[in-house]
């Protein structure tokens, strides 16, 4: 916070007015469940996607993780009746099957990983971005230095943090992220941060 601060007096002024960043310790993550979440979040309000991920986990009782052998054994009309699209149904399909042959490392194999490395093997699957990926290491794997140049809450929060008209382009905001290394995930949640109205971390924790 203070390597930030030091970067912009108004940068400072932000991290005065909210709550102090809390780092997550890096726990490991099966990361076929949190993608798989991911999956099933995107293009969908927080509400209804919970409610289709639920449906989806209470396939599988009394497991705390997915096994994705069970996945890809289930028929995709059970999973579209879970309220998945096509698309997605076929993206978790893939994604099961790249888990079980090794595109997608297990949680201590991430943990070794570059975020490039992790990055280039996991947009591989279907579905998965580079977005979803930088989410997964910034909230899950805890990586300091991530910068989702393409967020748009994360511009938002600089153009209403430098006063700026016209949010960054995704290449623009990139160099400009250089000046925040090697805490740019912390940068980034600050400018999350910058657009809370009531409590701070309503949209992102």
């Amino acid at each position: 916070m203070r390597h930030l601060a030091e970067t912009d007096p108004r940068f400072a002024a932000l991290i005065a007015r909210v709550r102090p960043f809390a780092p997550r310790l890096s726990v490991l993550v099966r990361p076929f469940d949190a993608l798989a979440e991911s999956i099933v979040y995107q293009q969908l309000s927080g509400k209804a996607a919970a409610t289709i991920w639920n449906r989806v986990r209470a396939l599988y009782p009394r497991r705390k993780w997915l096994d994705p052998k069970l996945v890809l054994a289930t028929s995709d009309e059970t999973l579209r009746a879970c309220g998945l699209s096509g698309n997605k149904t076929a993206a978790i399909k893939d994604l099961a099957a790249r888990t079980l042959d090794g595109t997608v490392p297990s949680g201590p194999a991430l943990a070794r990983m570059s975020e490039d490395e992790i990055i280039e093997r996991l947009t591989s699957v279907r579905g998965i971005g580079r977005w979803t990926v930088e989410m997964l290491l910034l909230f899950e794997l805890g990586r300091l230095d991530v910068w989702p140049a393409t967020d748009l809450g994360v511009q938002k929060g600089y153009a209403k943090t430098f006063g700026k008209r016209k949010l960054p382009k995704p290449k623009e905001f990139e160099r400009i992220g250089e000046k925040w290394r090697p805490y740019r995930s912390i940068a980034a949640w600050y400018f999350w941060r910058a657009l809370d109205k009531a409590e701070p971390g309503a949209n992102r924790s």
